[in-house]
Order: structure tokens, then C-alpha cells, then sequence
């Protein structure tokens, strides 16, 4: 009894600071997009991500969790924990018992927060902040809460089969996609010779997402045990052998080290590893990382070929990154890690498991992608989803927030 209660309070303090973890990765994200920014939109991008950690807590806490994570229902749960209901100091969380409810609670908002705020590197400096904060309610409702559902509230995907460790297709793959649908309907910028404002910046940015994404990762496991520790050293191998591809890569091409694509193969590793941090060996791992910086910088090589404007590449590192990650997963998952896989990875002689996984990634982006065309089109009925000609010009933080990230004599 006594070593059940150490052990309690032992997973809650880890679980605390995970979730302290993730909560920093959407500052850290603020950073690292308003350091690709121009100048004139620094502020009008991370303000589109400080907005959620209010307004998401507040969704997440009058029904989103509740939405997410109680009822039967395939596709989407129900209020009966709307506001909290039923929640007190001694509910435990029903899925392992070894947390408090509030603490799952907790940690799964800050899922929640930052997922949304990944796509907005898209459409930077194009969207006026009104019809960004209707996008930040509608598509929590409507794309991320029945994912959340269907994995990790035992929906129908769960009960397929399908396993995501810490949001391939949950946060990367839906936020991605809907990224690139955001693209095409929002349109390109008005000019495109926009530079990153302060590399340092997203240098910090990058530091913090790193640092947070050993929470996102390792935290999923929702307790302290042998499997916390693989996907803690699974996240830092995949991002470190992504890292250096996307270095060497570009570097053959550029004949010069870049540090801007050093820091972007970073955060691809992180996004690709993440569904199957939990689930694969640790040479796996590094194979992941290799691919994905392989593939994440094709991608984008790809989106700039074909001329889509996706201005910080949430599309060809996060999105590429979420379906790279969630099929790999299908080929490298193995009971011998985690006892959750009850269907071997391809590399292991089963074919089924590869094939839900690819399904399920593929449906799922389809439907954030489709399902956020028509919302900014219904958006756009409402109130303007694009800035006037006039507004772009100028930048976001003057024509639509009354400030300026810099003092005109200092940069």
C-alpha cells in the first residue's frame, strides 16, 4: 500500500512537469515562428499562439476534455464531464490509475492548446485575428476533439486498432493538412521576399519545442516506467539523426551549412517520432530520423516547386512529419517494446497493423484538409478572412494590432 501511494505521487509529479513541458511548447512555437516572421508580422504570428493557451482553456475546461474523453460514442464523447462535472481532488484517472483526473486533465489541454497554433505558420501575415479566433474555436470542435476521441478516448479508431503514442495523427497530420488547405484558400502573399527577422529567435524557439517535446513525448506514457524512457531517448535520437540530415542535405546543395535548415530538420525528427515514440526499438528510432529529414526536406523542396505559400513549412515538416511518422510506425511497432502493439510493424512479418495505420493517417488528413476549406469559407461569410492589400503591405502588427515588435532604432 505504501509503495502503490509512493508511486502515485510519484507519476503525479512526473505528469506535473510534463505538462509544464508541453505548456512551454507553445511560447517556444511563438518564438520560433515569429523569428521566421518579417519584421511587420512578428507580433500579428505569436499572438495567434499566446490566444490559445486563454481561449483553448477555456473551450477545454467548458466542455472540450469532456467532448474528448467521456462517453461511448465512435466518433465523439459527450458532456457528461462538461464544466468539470463529476471531477474532484480524488478522481483518478480511469485510464491507468495512477494519476489524479485533474492532472490528465491538465496535460491533455495542453495538447490541445498548442495543436491548433501549429497551423497558423501558414497563413502568416494574411489573416486578420477575428476570423482567426472563430477558426481557433471552430476547428478544436469540429477536427480536434473527435481525433482526440477516436485514439485516445476509445472511439472507433482506438477500437480498430490504431495506436498513436503522442499525436502523428491527432495533433501533426490534422494540423498540417489543414495548414495546406489554408493555403490554397487564403492565397498566396502579396510578396513572398520576406526574410526571418531574427534567427536567433527561432534558434530559442527550437530550444524550447526540443526541451518541451521530451513532456509531449515521454509524458504520453502517463507514468513513470520503462517505456517513459524509451520514448524520451526515441524523441532525442529521431531529432538528432534528423537534424544532421537536413544539414548535410542541404549543405551539399547550398555548399553552406544552414542553420535555419538545421533547426527546421530539428523539428521535423520531433514531429515524425512522435506517434511511435512509445512503440519502436531504438534503432528504429534513428531510421525515423533519417527518413525524416529526407523526406520533410523533399516535401518542402516539393511545396516550393509547385509554388504553394506556405510560409513556415507547417505543412512539409508537421504534416509530412504526421503521416511519415504514424505509417512508419506501422513498420516498426513491436510488442517488444510496448505491450499495447498486439499487432507486429511490417518490419516484423505482419501486414495488417501497417495498413490501419495508413488507412486511418490518410482519412484523417483528408478530412482536416476538406473540413477546413469549407469552415474558412464559412468563416469568410461572416467577417473577412483575409487582410486587405493595403493592411499586408504594411504588416499585421501595425495595421491590426497597434504595435511593433521592434523599436525603429534597434533593428
Amino acid at each position: 500500500m505504501i509503495l502503490n501511494e509512493a508511486s502515485k505521487v510519484g507519476n503525479t509529479g512526473f505528469m506535473l512537469l510534463a505538462t509544464s513541458l508541453v505548456m512551454l511548447m507553445t511560447p517556444g512555437l511563438a518564438f520560433f515562428y515569429g523569428g521566421l516572421a518579417s519584421k511587420r508580422n512578428i507580433l500579428g504570428i505569436m499572438i495567434q499562439s499566446f490566444v490559445s493557451l486563454g481561449v483553448t482553456t477555456v473551450l477545454w475546461f467548458a466542455f472540450g476534455y469532456s467532448l474528448c474523453f467521456s462517453g461511448t460514442g465512435a466518433i465523439i464523447g459527450d458532456l457528461d464531464k462538461a464544466f468539470m462535472n463529476g471531477v474532484d481532488l480524488n478522481s483518478v484517472y480511469a485510464g491507468n490509475g495512477k494519476i489524479p483526473e485533474l492532472v490528465f486533465f491538465l496535460y491533455q489541454m495542453m495538447f490541445a492548446i498548442i495543436t491548433p497554433a501549429l497551423i497558423t505558420g501558414a497563413f502568416v501575415g494574411r489573416v486578420t485575428f477575428k476570423s482567426y479566433m472563430i477558426f481557433l474555436v471552430v476547428w478544436q470542435i469540429f477536427v480536434y476533439y473527435p481525433f482526440v476521441h477516436m485514439l485516445w478516448g476509445g472511439g472507433l479508431l482506438a477500437q480498430w486498432g490504431v495506436l498513436d503514442f503522442a499525436g502523428g495523427i491527432v495533433v501533426h497530420a490534422t494540423a498540417g493538412f489543414a495548414a495546406l488547405a489554408s493555403v490554397f484558400y487564403v492565397g498566396a502573399r502579396t510578396t513572398k521576399d520576406s526574410t526571418p527577422n531574427s534567427i536567433p529567435l527561432v534558434a530559442i524557439g527550437t530550444g524550447l519545442l526540443w526541451f518541451g517535446w521530451y513532456g509531449f513525448n515521454a509524458g504520453s506514457e502517463l507514468s513513470v516506467d520503462n517505456i517513459t524512457a524509451q520514448a524520451f531517448a526515441n524523441t532525442d535520437i529521431a531529432a538528432s539523426f534528423a537534424t544532421v540530415t537536413w544539414l548535410i542535405i542541404e549543405w551539399s546543395k547550398a555548399r553552406k551549412p544552414k542553420f535555419i535548415g538545421l533547426l527546421t530538420g530539428a523539428v521535423a525528427g520531433l514531429a515524425t517520432i512522435t506517434p511511435a515514440a512509445g512503440f519502436v526499438p531504438l534503432w528504429a528510432a534513428a531510421v525515423i530520423g533519417i527518413i525524416a529529414g529526407l523526406v520533410c526536406y523533399y516535401a518542402v523542396a516539393l511545396k516550393n516547386k509547385l509554388g504553394w505559400d506556405d510560409a513556415l513549412d507547417v505543412w512539409g515538416v508537421h504534416g509530412v512529419g504526421g503521416v511519415l511518422g504514424t505509417i512508419l510506425l506501422g513498420v516498426f511497432a513491436t510488442s517488444a517494446i510496448n505491450p499495447m502493439v498486439t499487432t507486429q510493424g511490417l518490419m516484423f512479418g505482419e501486414t495488417s497493423f501497417f495498413f490501419k495505420q495508413l488507412i486511418a493517417v490518410v482519412g484523417a488528413s483528408a478530412y482536416a484538409f476538406i473540413f477546413t476549406y469549407l469552415m474558412l469559407a464559412v468563416i469568410n461569410l461572416i467577417t473577412p478572412v483575409r487582410v486587405s492589400e493595403s493592411d499586408e503591405l504594411i504588416g499585421l502588427d501595425s495595421s491590426l494590432h497597434g504595435e511593433q515588435a521592434y523599436d525603429s532604432g534597434s533593428m
